[in-house]
């Protein structure tokens, strides 16, 4: 068998399991799902299963867990290309210039608008999942994944731009401001599919990124 086949099938694979997992949760509690039932419903066996998963959990995390290796391997560069350009301007004030900045005018980066679209091209999954019939396991893990991902790199770029006593004040030392704008995102994204997608992946987006950037803007002058 050729490497691409081998390749396909693999996907096929994992599509299907995907899309087992979606239709149980919508019929059930996903707490009440077991691997086998994920396995019949694909039409794949429990080894099949096993070869790429290591649990129902495993497989829902790595749905979630490509969104975020994809969307920080866009955004980082973006992040070095502002702290280079704030370091070269020696701006006295740049986390207030830079957040101030982005909620008057800019649109969100293209990455964070990628956020939304994989919400939404998952849409039944996680509309699944965040829902009454999901798993309180899950939303805590999605809170906390992206309160790990910002804070490390929201602490980073104080430093770049020379806000030590941002990036060293209890709100970051204690992780309640990551914290707090990951529960805004995913409630956000809950609502946003629970009431059938008003708005399309680039508005919600500017509406998500905004406000975080006001909430990092009024970080400055936190005790």
């Amino acid at each position: 068998m050729s490497q691409n086949s081998s390749d396909l099938r693999v996907r096929r694979t994992q599509k299907l399991l995907r899309e087992a997992l979606i239709a149980l949760i919508e019929e059930r509690h996903f707490d009440a799902i077991t691997v086998g039932d994920i396995a019949e419903r694909a039409m794949v066996s429990r080894a099949a299963f096993y070869r790429y998963y290591q649990d129902k959990y495993d497989l829902v995390e790595k749905i979630f867990e490509e969104m975020v290796t994809t969307v920080v391997r866009e955004i980082d560069p973006l992040r070095r290309d502002l702290i280079h350009y704030y370091t070269s301007q020696s701006t006295p004030d740049a986390w207030v210039e830079l957040f101030g900045q982005v909620v008057e005018s800019q649109p969100p980066p293209e990455p964070w608008v990628k956020i939304f679209e994989h919400f939404a091209h998952y849409e039944r999954l996680y509309r699944a999942l965040l829902g009454q019939r999901g798993s309180s396991w899950f939303v805590t893990k999605m809170r906390a994944s992206l309160a790990e991902s910002l804070s490390e790199r929201l602490q980073d770029l104080a430093y770049a731009l020379g806000s030590k006593r941002i990036a060293e004040s209890r709100v970051f030392a204690d992780g309640f401001v990551p914290a707090l704008i990951a529960a805004q995102l995913v409630d956000a994204v809950t609502w946003w599919l629970e009431q059938g997608r008003p708005y399309t992946p680039g508005q919600i987006a500017t509406y998500c990124y905004r406000l975080m950037c006001s909430t990092l803007r009024e970080v400055s002058v936190w005790e």
